[in-house]
């Protein structure tokens, strides 16, 4: 699951927003300058293109605009930690760019790989390029602010006691994973083996091929991250998290029967539903009631619940104290504003694919958590 999310990250991959201004650029396409370093036009458009839709409709000049101005935050943001973990030493060596880029590529044939990097527009060279910066800005992360988080059995205490009932179970409820084949193509598909069914044949057959290999002891979770088509829940394995047994009520019947009937580890037989055909596995399953602290599940949630909320708080803090120790000049933001939001001319290529926030692997204004290889 990691594995994947970060190949698909790492071909689009650049840093959160950090806004600027000032001076006249060197040259026309210096769109901006971190503590001496350019960054040109033609390095913020092919992220940009990265993240366009072909098959969307086209952007307004306003929203081309505004993604290219986050786009080139990013990078600015991008710049700072980069060269604050060359300043500390720790930059990625090759030898670790090397092996995660072999271990990005292995899902991957040699054709499905090439057709990955030509469908986002970038080379082998970018592809490790993006890698070197997103280990080397992982590890000056690591070093700087995860390493200065601490959690305490007091800590864990408090927080169950002043959250006491979010660990009361209501209901039964079901962990739930799924593979999901389709009788269509979807074009926000991208599980780890390009592989999407076109027709009712189609994926009546390939959902019979992946229940054979599941019975012959097939890994359900990989399967789902090669096969499933479902883009919510592909790149996770199939996880649906737990669902409690009121949502299965207002569910298709023939799936409420199929997650009763399985017990703890199984697998369920094909069902056909009216979006396609489901794999479904039991991962776990909660009887109603009080959870206690002395529950390993307990103490772990509130661990990660915890730390994760440390984690912002640190990152939000340590990039916004980079940003102050920066001298940063952002030429098109300026230009933007001379123009009154007409200038300069962006490329157009189809609508917008940019999400909410940046990827979550990598530190954003209110950075989420890295993802971990």
């Amino acid at each position: 699951m990691v594995r994947k999310a970060l190949a698909t990250a790492l071909l689009v991959s650049v840093l959160g927003a950090a806004g600027c201004k000032h001076d006249t650029p060197a040259a026309p396409d210096v769109w901006a300058v971190v503590n001496g370093q350019e960054i040109h036009r033609a390095e913020a458009e092919k992220y940009y293109k990265s993240r366009l839709n072909p098959q969307a409709p086209t952007p307004s000049q306003e929203e081309a605009l505004s993604l290219t101005l986050n786009i080139l935050d990013e990078l600015i943001n991008n710049d700072i930690l980069i060269q604050r973990a060359k300043k500390l030493g720790l930059e990625a060596t090759d030898g670790e760019v090397e092996d995660k880029f072999t271990e990005f590529k292995s899902p991957y044939t040699e054709d499905e790989f090439q057709r990955q990097l030509k469908d986002r527009g970038v080379t082998t060279s970018d592809l490790k390029d993006d890698i070197r910066r997103q280990l080397s800005v992982q590890k000056l992360i690591n070093r700087e602010v995860v390493a200065k988080i601490s959690i305490t059995d007091q800590d864990v205490s408090n927080f169950y006691n002043q959250n006491r009932a979010q660990f009361n179970v209501a209901e039964p409820q079901y962990r739930i994973a799924e593979i999901k084949i389709t009788p269509q193509k979807d074009p926000q598909l991208h599980n780890r083996k390009n592989d999407d069914a076109a027709t009712d044949v189609e994926a009546r057959r390939k959902a019979a091929a992946l229940l054979e290999q599941l019975a012959n002891g097939a890994d359900f979770t990989q399967l789902a991250m090669d096969y499933s088509e479902d883009p919510a829940t592909a790149s996770s394995g199939g996880d649906l998290g737990y669902v409690p047994d009121s949502s299965l009520n207002q569910s298709d019947p023939a799936l409420k029967r199929a997650v009763v009937g399985l017990k703890v580890g199984q697998i369920s037989p094909i069902i056909q539903l009216r979006d396609g055909y489901h794999i479904l596995k039991l991962v776990g399953k909660e009887s109603p009631g009080q959870r206690e602290i002395s529950d390993p599940q307990v103490q772990q949630s509130i661990r990660d619940t915890l730390r994760n909320r440390k984690e912002q708080l640190l990152r939000s803090a340590y990039m916004a104290s980079a940003r102050d120790d920066s001298k940063v000049a952002n030429f098109l933001a300026q230009q933007v504003i001379e123009s009154n939001g007409k200038l300069p001319e962006i490329p157009k290529m189809g609508s917008t694919a940019l999400p909410s926030t940046p990827p979550s692997n990598l530190p954003s204004k209110t950075p989420a958590a890295p993802s971990q290889p």
